[in-house]
């Protein structure tokens, strides 16, 4: 059946790409798949990330009279931190690195 589709609609299976024409775009998690997402440990971690990141903004602040967005350390260290402690998805990532930056 997927063969079938395929031919019909002239679309040929390719690497995941998000520069691909219209026709050959295919998400990065498909439809069919339900990964963790909204997990404790997300939660915990972002929350922590938050906490530890806003002490750093505010310290930072109010001592040099300036403030930097931690987006970009809370996601890094989350996609480290969350492989050490076994699988995890990128959308569990990405809760981790939300609810970091919302408590930034």
């Amino acid at each position: 059946m997927e063969d079938s589709l395929s031919e019909q609609t002239g679309v040929r299976e390719k690497a995941w790409s998000s520069t691909a024409p219209p026709g050959e775009f295919r998400t990065y998690v498909s439809a069919e798949e339900s990964p963790k997402e909204f997990t404790i440990r997300a939660i915990v971690l972002g929350a922590l990330f938050g906490l530890l990141f806003g002490a750093v903004t505010v310290y930072v602040g109010l001592r040099a009279g300036l403030t930097v967005s931690a987006s970009i350390p809370i996601s890094v260290l989350s996609i480290s931190i969350l492989r050490a402690f076994g699988r995890s998805t990128i959308l569990e990532n990405n809760i981790v690195q939300t609810t970091g930056s919302a408590g930034e």
